[in-house]
């Protein structure tokens, strides 16, 4: 099974799910510890705008076959921390519906990591 495409693939999503979050979504309950009951606040809509390209650029990178190996191997790196981090802040949340990001991040990061390993082998 072709593994690589999973990375890529959950960040995409992750962004355009933070997309929606700063185009005024009303998904605050199941992001930001659950802190907005609907739409997001302007400075908060802001940094989801923010992390939506970031997510966006590391996706296209890993996608891209010309970007170089270095690159590829700082983006999983990068996405491997971020999830582990992201797993344990959503597994800590008080908005239940946040928690279930645990597993989004918990999977986002064993690909990474699964590919990070890849590379490294290669």
């Amino acid at each position: 099974m072709e593994t690589k495409w999973i990375t890529p693939a959950l960040l995409g999503i992750q962004s355009a799910f933070q997309a929606g979050l700063a185009a005024g979504a009303p998904w605050g309950r199941v992001s930001y510890g659950g802190k907005y009951d609907a739409r997001l606040p302007d400075r908060v809509r802001l940094a989801s705008g923010a992390a939506a390209l970031v997510y966006a650029a590391g996706a296209a990178a890993l996608c891209v076959r010309r970007t170089p190996p270095g690159l590829k191997r700082a983006v999983y790196l990068a996405c491997t921390g971020v999830a582990v981090l992201g797993t344990v802040t959503n597994a800590i949340s008080p908005s239940r519906p946040e928690k279930l990001w645990s597993l989004w991040s918990l999977g986002l990061g064993a690909a990474a990591w699964h590919e990070l390993r890849r590379a490294r082998r290669a």
